[in-house]
């Protein structure tokens, strides 16, 4: 196997437009491409993949612990908070300081945790490939 980056995150949603909305219209993520049944969110890197979740199947993956956590590095987290809140947007866990930075936690609409990093300054000077670190939210 010779992997050559990650390509998307695929999240089953339960409406696709809330989601796109959410997505798009609250977090501000450009629309790359839509389909009736699938939208690629991003522009660069990884992109966020939405598409309609089964009926039938239980839904899982939001727990801190063993779910799914999207991670979204930002300038400012308490900036952020302070533009999505206002928003609507349910903050599961609020600021955490850790010695790479601080994060929060928010819920998108479908219960998915988002992970909102602000890297430290040290930290970010010494890491050399840019982007999300690894950083757990635990």
């Amino acid at each position: 196997m010779n992997i050559k980056r990650l390509g998307n995150v695929i999240l089953a949603v339960k409406d696709l437009d809330r989601s796109v909305e959410f997505y798009h219209g609250v977090i501000g993520l450009p629309i790359k491409n839509q389909r009736r049944t699938w939208v690629d969110l991003g522009t660069t890197g990884a992109l966020i993949s939405l598409h309609p979740a089964s009926l039938t199947a239980e839904h899982m993956g939001s727990s801190i612990e063993n779910g799914i956590i999207v991670g979204f590095v930002v300038g400012d987290v308490s900036s952020a908070l302070e533009e999505l809140r206002p928003k609507g947007v349910k903050v599961y866990r609020e600021i955490v300081e850790h010695e790479a930075g601080k994060n929060a936690i928010i819920l998108d609409p479908d219960s998915y945790m988002i992970s909102l990093f602000e890297p430290s300054f040290k930290e970010a000077t010494r890491q050399s490939g840019g982007g999300y670190q690894g950083f757990t939210p635990a």
